[in-house]
């Protein structure tokens, strides 16, 4: 035994000081899962333990089993553990660990040193009622993984994220059960090696790979269609496409539905509207795309979008989907170019009693702002002048708006070029526009 392991704890020395009466008090509730278990006859632990069926126990400093008998008669309502950073690296140690928790379907093993670690079919029988195994950070061998898929008949989730994996190594045997591939964090560039889930995993559901800057989708339709015949979701996150065949290959995954696709540099020089509205366009049976629900609407809206996207691109360049949606729409008219703007300045006619003078105004300003501005032009102080604004193309009956809240922005009043500014003296009373004979 190394020093590392002589130097870690037991899972029954983690367990009884984390979740004694003293740092774990039991708490009544619903959804708890608190189990006060007494201390079998002669064990050292403390009188009582107060296990929830979910126990979180990382970073602890972990390396060995302990009692077995103890983990058995602690844990017998346990669901789901968490072992992660520690310093487990005998899968023998763990196996005694799980093989006595036999209601355990949840195991996180991640940030565990289990790189060199050799796992026996015999040792992997432990394992059998897991259906979600994490191993993220473990750098555990392709060979590791075919034994666990193996041996654990109902696996249904399986994570080997920033294991630095470049490559597959396929298994003989298909693990038929698994539906959730969390792949994240590694080095798989070539879809050669990605290619060789479809017939490990034949009823994968879901395929998470961002950040493994994947260059290409290689296959021809016909052997994406073979490949992975159930999968509905997939995350290419920070994959490293730069066509838009590549997207258009998707197509071909019969059942595919939901797509997260961010950090492409195929996409990096587009709008976030351009950049969505193309790639639904490109993906008509897509109805979730990075996490944001695809709406009918919003679907036609990125045809039409791709439509006159590609009008104006030579025929040769006009891809394949482009002819499909024409069929559809027809060819239309590019849109109008429309100046939508907001207008940042404005050319008024300040009213003052007899004296009327043009003055430019930032719209971006407030009312207080506006005042100080006609101090000058008026002559009046900010205390003793009541402003107006008249909207050249409005007659309202009520007459001139007073701009009366000091702090309200001047774009609010959807001032524009021509409108009228009234200003009058706080003094003088019923005030009439020289311009409108309107009266105040």
């Amino acid at each position: 035994m190394d020093q590392c392991e002589e130097d870690g704890r037991t899972f029954m020395q983690v367990i009884s000081e984390k979740y004694s009466p003293e740092n774990f008090p039991y708490r009544r509730g619903p959804g708890m899962g608190v189990v006060v278990a007494p201390s079998p006859q002669g064990s050292p632990m403390k009188d009582r333990l107060n296990l929830p069926s979910v126990l979180v126990m990382n970073g602890c400093g972990m390396s060995r089993a302990g009692d077995q008998g103890e983990i058995a008669a602690f844990c017998a309502h346990v669901m789901e553990l968490d072992l992660s950073i520690n310093k487990l690296r005998d899968w023998h140690e763990i196996s005694k660990i799980v093989s006595n928790i036999p209601h355990l379907h949840f195991l996180n093993l991640s940030s565990n040193p289990l790189n060199e670690a050799v796992l026996e079919p015999s040792c992997a029988k432990a394992f059998s009622r897991v259906r979600r195994l994490v191993l993220n950070n473990t750098q555990v061998s392709w060979d590791t993984v075919h034994i666990l898929t193996r041996e654990i008949p109902k696996l249904e989730e399986l994570f080997l994220c920033l294991n630095e994996y470049s490559t597959v190594s396929p298994s003989t045997v298909s693990c038929t059960s698994l539906r959730l591939l969390h792949i994240t964090d590694n080095n798989l560039h070539d879809w050669a090696e990605v290619r060789k889930f479809g017939a490990m995993f034949p009823a994968l559901d879901t395929l998470i790979m961002a950040n493994n800057n994947l260059s290409s989708i290689d296959d021809a339709g016909d052997t994406l269609q073979r490949l992975f015949p159930n999968l509905r979701s997939i995350n290419l996150h920070n994959a490293g496409f730069h066509q838009w065949e590549d997207i258009e290959k998707l197509n071909f995954f019969p059942k595919l539905e939901e797509i997260r696709l961010r950090g492409i540099p195929l996409l990096q020089n587009y709008t976030n509207t351009e950049r969505r509205s193309l790639i639904l366009a490109h993906l008509p049976t897509v109805n979730n795309l990075n996490g944001s629900v695809v709406t009918d609407s919003e679907r036609e809206g990125a045809e039409r979008f791709f439509i006159r996207y590609y009008l104006k691109h030579p025929a040769a360049d006009q891809p394949y989907r482009y002819h499909c949606l024409v069929t559809k729409y027809g060819k239309l008219e590019p849109l109008a170019e429309v100046d939508l703007r907001p207008q940042f300045h404005a050319n008024v006619e300040v009213h003052c009693e007899e004296k009327v003078e043009q003055v430019s105004i930032r719209l971006d300003q407030t009312v207080a702002d506006l005042k100080k501005r006609l101090k000058t032009v008026v002559q009046l102080s900010t205390n003793n002048m009541r402003v107006y604004y008249i909207d050249k193309d409005m007659h309202s009956p009520f007459g001139p708006e007073e701009m009366k809240y000091n702090t309200r922005a001047l774009h609010s009043y959807s001032i524009r070029d021509g409108d009228e500014i009234l200003v009058v003296p706080k003094t003088k009373i019923n005030p009439t526009n020289q311009s409108t004979g309107t009266t105040v």
